[in-house]
């Protein structure tokens, strides 16, 4: 019998940017991380993870894994690197950056997002820096800025419905969401809902492994999404299924919202969308007559230019039926404004002191790479700090970022855990720390638990947490305010302050906010009014629309005879954005970059099932594999994502063809409104 002695366990957090935020258990044998399950005493992992977050030992271990710091020995993008020495890295940093923020400190720009969903490991340490060095701020957009704002102007926060109620629900839309893939232990409370009798209506351009589970697909154009909603208004109102009473308290701007729905018949919709008149009619009398009913949103409806107006007129629906009294009706998207994380402390925006750096929008560095300064842009950026996030593969328009990062002049350090195609372009490369190697502290935005995550190994090879890396570039740059002193175990007791237990963090891994069954059960929004709010104050007063509406896309289907097909480009289900792509064996279960087209596209452009194509836009080509497959409607392609360049058939991903463009509310990426034409390479 093997002897297990050595063995132990310890508590921790999925850090990656998913609804679920797992509980995990990692099992350490001498030293060495053998095993990460699923915690089964927290509800909502209940045991169980995705397929990727089941292999974390193979990333932690990875033979590729970055184990020392290095330098660029060859042309910026050639990958090629030489070792160096902490002290030896770190001095060249401070030394360079001190350079440029002699000149103007607004010419260092730090570029981030969800490789760790942790407040400590993202912006803990590094928010401070940047403040005490009056850097550029960076604005965040790049997956759900648009979603985000929307709610907050319909609904007053990021809030929603408790997620374990779902599972009490006679009538489910899963709208702009791949659940099975990106939204697991939803997924389990759906088929329990099912299993229980409920309908399951999947709204979604792909047939995605989720439709094909559920009891109706709505197969809509991209971007079309607010058509259907104000369609769905149309006939709640015509057949009065509305909750009168709920309307007449909670809300605000009804007349004027009705007299917009009104506009909006099955008929016109169905033209806009792409989908039977009779399917919207038929799914407009499901959600007016079934208690109660529950929409859980997705982040990928709001990929397009009207992305947030979109999910205002979808965040209205709950109200006009009075979904909301019930705690297995209404909406959710995120949870994530549940959450009392006391920024000010973490973060310090006091350090600026006085300072206002000019910001830089993550979507458009591809442009912002290449601008000279100018009274308008401000200073040229010359240096460059990214961590948590590769820009090379995500960013849209990726010709014009690896032209931007291709600049000899352009000083940039990336801290990785993989020699990204981020890395490849870094002067100085730091070994990042996984999860297992460092304290964080986590929220969600699907479920209502705090859980912090206790290092279980000590760090691989020379790693070091990216809090370290900003204490001791601190210090090299002369800041010496105490807060840079305070270690990762403080950072995440100053996340929450006392409105979370941290002993019960400790003991158990998980804390649960004290939220209301049914937030929204007797109105008590927290908008300006207190009410949901259909008609915003907030955006008429920035010049926009007061009421949701449909705007057309960018790229509108039809609008361009040489670019005929509309381009998704949802993640592949074993990737989660550029994450998990050198996992070599969930690589090979992906097998290579694909683009599904409809029989009805491939056959008169003569693409066969397997054919390697060239999809192309007047922004770029990129090849791939093509898989004529009914996962893909009519006039749609679905290019998944998001593989790293360099694994590409010709150095390029899906993104040499998605724009900088920006949506209608959060200045967020337009990466699903995106037009395109396919031929046989």
């Amino acid at each position: 019998m093997a002897d297990h002695t050595n063995e132990f366990t310890v508590r921790g957090a999925c850090p990656h940017d998913c609804p679920d935020t797992c509980a995990l258990l990692t099992t350490v044998e001498d030293g060495r991380a053998i095993r990460v399950a699923g915690n089964p005493a927290h509800r909502h992992t209940d045991g169980a993870l995705c397929t990727k977050v089941s292999r974390y030992t193979e990333r932690t271990y990875h033979p590729e894994r970055l184990l020392t710091p290095m330098r660029r020995s060859g042309p910026k993008g050639s990958g090629q690197f030489e070792p160096i020495g902490w002290d030896e890295a770190l001095d060249e940093i401070a030394a360079r950056l001190k350079d440029i923020a002699a000149r103007n400190p607004q010419a260092i720009v730090p570029y981030s997002y969800a490789g760790t969903m942790g407040q400590v490991q993202s912006e803990g340490m590094a928010a401070r820096f940047f403040h005490q060095l009056g850097a550029s701020f960076l604005d965040r957009t790049i997956c759900a800025a648009a979603g985000g704002e929307a709610l907050v102007q319909t609904l007053g926060g990021k809030l929603g419905m408790k997620v374990e109620h779902f599972a009490e629900a006679k009538l489910i839309l899963i709208w702009g969401s791949n659940s099975i893939a990106s939204n697991l232990h939803f997924w389990r409370l759906a088929q329990q809902a099912k299993r229980d009798g409920a309908r399951l209506v999947c709204i979604d351009p792909r047939r995605s492994e989720t439709a094909d589970k559920c009891h109706e697909h709505i197969a809509l154009r991209p971007g079309t999404d607010a058509a259907l909603a104000l369609a769905l208004m149309h006939e709640l109102i015509q057949n009065d299924w509305l909750d009168h009473d709920y309307i007449a308290r909670h809300t605000l701007g009804w007349d004027a919202l009705r007299e917009r729905a009104l506009l909006w018949s099955p008929e016109r919709a169905a033209e806009i969308c792409g989908v039977p008149a009779q399917q919207i009619t038929d799914l407009a009398r499901a959600y007016g007559t079934t208690k109660p009913a529950a929409i859980r949103l997705n982040y990928g409806m709001q990929r397009v230019k009207g992305g947030g107006n979109a999910v205002r007129a979808v965040a209205c629906l709950p109200a006009l039926t009075g979904a909301w009294r019930h705690r297995a009706g209404g909406l959710l998207l995120s949870a994530s404004g549940h959450f009392p994380v006391d920024r000010a402390t973490l973060h310090r925006p006091d350090l600026l002191a006085g300072k206002t750096p000019r910001t830089i929008n993550m979507v458009t560095i591809g442009d912002d790479l290449l601008r000279e300064s100018s009274p308008d842009f401000g200073p040229k950026i010359e240096a460059l700090i990214v961590y948590n996030s590769n820009p090379v593969a995500v960013a849209p328009e990726s010709a014009k970022v690896v032209q931007g990062f291709a600049r000899e002049d352009l000083f940039t350090v990336v801290l990785e855990h993989f020699q990204t195609d981020t890395a490849d372009h870094a002067d100085i490369l730091l070994p990042a720390t996984t999860q297992l190697e460092h304290w964080d502290i986590h929220t969600s935005y699907g479920h209502t638990d705090v859980l912090l995550n206790r290092p279980a190994i000590a760090p691989v090879g020379e790693a070091r947490p990216n809090t370290e890396v900003f204490r001791q570039l601190a210090e090299r740059m002369g800041f010496d305010d105490p807060c840079f002193a305070d270690s990762d175990e403080t950072l995440c007791r100053q996340a929450f302050g006392d409105q979370v237990d941290f002993q019960q963090l400790l003991d158990q891994g998980f804390a649960t906010l004290p939220v209301p069954e049914a937030p929204f059960a007797d109105g008590g929004f927290q908008t300006p009014s207190g009410k949901c709010e259909f008609f915003s104050a907030r955006l008429a007063a920035q010049g926009l629309d007061g009421l949701p509406d449909h705007l057309p896309n960018h790229e509108a289907a039809g609008s361009d005879p040489r670019h005929p097909l509309a381009m998704i480009s949802p993640p592949a289900r074993n990737f989660l954005n550029s994450s998990f792509v050198n996992v070599k064996s969930l690589r090979d279960i992906e097998g290579e970059p694909l683009l599904e087209i409809s029989a009805a596209d491939a056959v008169p452009r003569g693409i066969a099932d397997g054919d390697v194509v060239r999809v192309f836009n007047q922004r770029g080509s990129y090849r791939c594999k093509a898989r004529v497959s009914p996962r893909a409607r009519e006039g749609v392609v679905n290019g998944l994502g998001i593989w790293w360049r360099k694994l590409g058939l010709d150095d390029t991903n899906v993104n040499q063809l998605t724009s900088q463009k920006l949506t209608d509310l959060g200045r967020a990426p337009v990466f699903y409104d995106c037009l395109v034409d396919v031929e046989k390479a």
